[in-house]
Parts: C-alpha cells; sequence; structure tokens
C-alpha cells in the first residue's frame, strides 16, 4: 500500500524562472493528478505492483481528476476517504524549459485532514499488506499513528521523509527503510552528507531502529545500506531529461514494485532507478510514470544493460 497525498497539479513551462516581481509567458501548461503519494503510487502500480493507493480528497472539482485518472489506471478507488469541509490539495509548478528543474508551492488541502474515522477505515487494509510507503504531505497526527499501527502487525514500514522536515527520533524505530535525499538527510540527522559521507548519516538511522537506509544524491546515485553491508548505485548516464518534477516518486514507487516482487533493497534500489530514469523523459508527475512494458524493454535494451 501507499497512503498518502493527492492534489492536482498545475504545471507551466517557461524560458527561465521569474525574478521577484516579474512575469514570464510559458511556453506549456498542463493540469494533472499529482501529490507524493499519489505519484508513487501510480509509480508501483504501473511498474507492476498489487497495489492499493489510499488518498483523501474534498468533495470538488479537482477530486474528480483523482477518480478519473485512478479509472482510466486501472486503480482500485475503495481506499479513497472523502473530507466534507477540506478542499482536494493542489500544486503549483514552474518549469525552466531550459534545464528541466523545477519549483513547486503545494497546498495540501485535504491530504492534510486524514482523521480517526479514516484511519479505522484503512486499517484493515494496511494489515493485510506486506510494504507500506509513507511521505510527509499527510497530517503528521495520521503519520504517527498509521506508523505504530502497521509495525505492530509486522507490516514493513518504508517512509519516504519528503517534503524535508524534522521528525521525532522514536518514528524512526522499526522502520524497514528509510529514503531520503541527501537534503533532507542532512535536516533530519544533522550531518552534512556530502562533506561527512552517506555512511555516518547512515549510522544515525540505524541507531535509531531503522532496518535499511536508502540515501537518493541526484546525479550522484543512491547510497544504499542494509546495516551489514553498502553500496553506492550509479544513476543511468541520460541526457534525455525534460522534466525532473516526479524523479523521487518515481524512484521510490518502482523501489516499492521491486520489493513485492521479491528482490533485496539492492536489487530495489537498480530498479527504482530504472524507473525515475525513464519518468524524468516526459513532462508531467503521475502522467509521466513508466509502465511495466517500457521499464522491460529499457532494461533489455543496449542503454539499459550495464
Amino acid at each position: 500500500m501507499v497512503l498518502g497525498s493527492f492534489v492536482v497539479d498545475l504545471m507551466a513551462r517557461s524560458p527561465h524562472f521569474p525574478e521577484k516581481g516579474e512575469t514570464v509567458k510559458s511556453s506549456f501548461f498542463k493540469m494533472g493528478p499529482g501529490g507524493k503519494g499519489f505519484n508513487q503510487a501510480v509509480a508501483a502500480g504501473r511498474a507492476g505492483a498489487d497495489l492499493r493507493a489510499a488518498i483523501k480528497l474534498g468533495r470538488d472539482e479537482f477530486a474528480q481528476v483523482a477518480l478519473n485518472w485512478m479509472e482510466r489506471d486501472g486503480m482500485d478507488q475503495s481506499n479513497v476517504c472523502f473530507s466534507e469541509t477540506v478542499p482536494t490539495g493542489a500544486a503549483l509548478i514552474m518549469v525552466d524549459d531550459s534545464t528541466g528543474q523545477n519549483m513547486i508551492s503545494v497546498f495540501l488541502g485535504a491530504s492534510d485532514d486524514f482523521n480517526q474515522a479514516d484511519l479505522e477505515r484503512l486499517y484493515p487494509e494496511i494489515e493485510a499488506c506486506d510494504y507500506l510507503l509513507l511521505q510527509l504531505e499527510i497530517n503528521q497526527w495520521a503519520l504517527e499513528r498509521v506508523i505504530a499501527f502497521a509495525r505492530e502487525k509486522g507490516v514493513k514500514v518504508i517512509l519516504n521523509p519528503a517534503p524535508a522536515a524534522r521528525l521525532p527520533e522514536e518514528l524512526f524505530n522499526g522502520l524497514f527503510a528509510v529514503i531520503p535525499n541527501e537534503v533532507e538527510a542532512k535536516l533530519i540527522t544533522g550531518i552534512p552528507v556530502k562533506e561527512a559521507g552517506c555512511e555516518e548519516a547512515a549510522r544515525w538511522f540505524f541507531d535509531r531502529g531503522v532496518q535499511n537506509v536508502v540515501i537518493t544524491l541526484g546525479g550522484d546515485g543512491v547510497y544504499v545500506d542494509d546495516g551489514v553491508k553498502s553500496r553506492r548505485v550509479p544513476v543511468y548516464a541520460s541526457t534525455k531529461a525534460v522534466d525532473t518534477t516526479g524523479a523521487g516518486d518515481a524512484f521510490c514507487g518502482g523501489f516499492l514494485a521491486a520489493l513485492g516482487e521479491g528482490r533485496d533493497v539492492f536489487e530495489a534500489v537498480e530498479f527504482g532507478n530504472v524507473v525515475g530514469n525513464l519518468a524524468v523523459r516526459k513532462i508531467g508527475t503521475s502522467p509521466a510514470m513508466p509502465t511495466r512494458e517500457e521499464i522491460d524493454a529499457f532494461l533489455n535494451s543496449e542503454e539499459g544493460r550495464r
């Protein structure tokens, strides 16, 4: 299961990011499904996972964007919760045409409004899962309770601590894996990953009860450590990136899908790298996630063999 946020992405591409007070004409605009939780669920489902997606929506037009997408993508809707008072979330995304880099402002809306009734409804589905993937775009009250419940029931919890935020250290105890990027790892541990190396940050997580540590390092690859051995996994060299907005979510979804197939964390990181590599070649977030057919075709290509 992926439990997390849904927001409607409102994305514009421009020749450059606007300076303060500047208006820049955009070359492209698109509205579509997004939110870290939803992106990761789409990525995992398209990559072949037997998946349940849990999100929360308002009673408004933006909610229909999620429901329509789930129907088209063949996603089960039985774990969708609704708020009667809080609207569906939205994200304003600017993409620099010359670099593919992005700037994002997100309003979480209903994603930040999970309550006890929602959790009671979701608990039986969570208990039936092997893995539960979470992020930090739902309210922390709900996040803490879901983690505690899943740990009690023996479900392997994976936390992608994004967007970057400080968290209570006890939250990490018993987690199957954490997947921060270098900024998130430094904020949580206080250790500058680039200067001190990933090993020290990984030890910080291990000392607090995490079983596996995966630190994404952008173009420098991914550091993965299972407490016994560690490895730096390089990203695939590619000049085809057009939009990096959903790269981290694609990686997390691919990582989850690979674990669900019985792969170990090192193999899951390799698979996640492929999913992330393919996602940045398309514009958008959830719509850019590759299908299993695209993933297998890449792995069987000369570019994908290494």
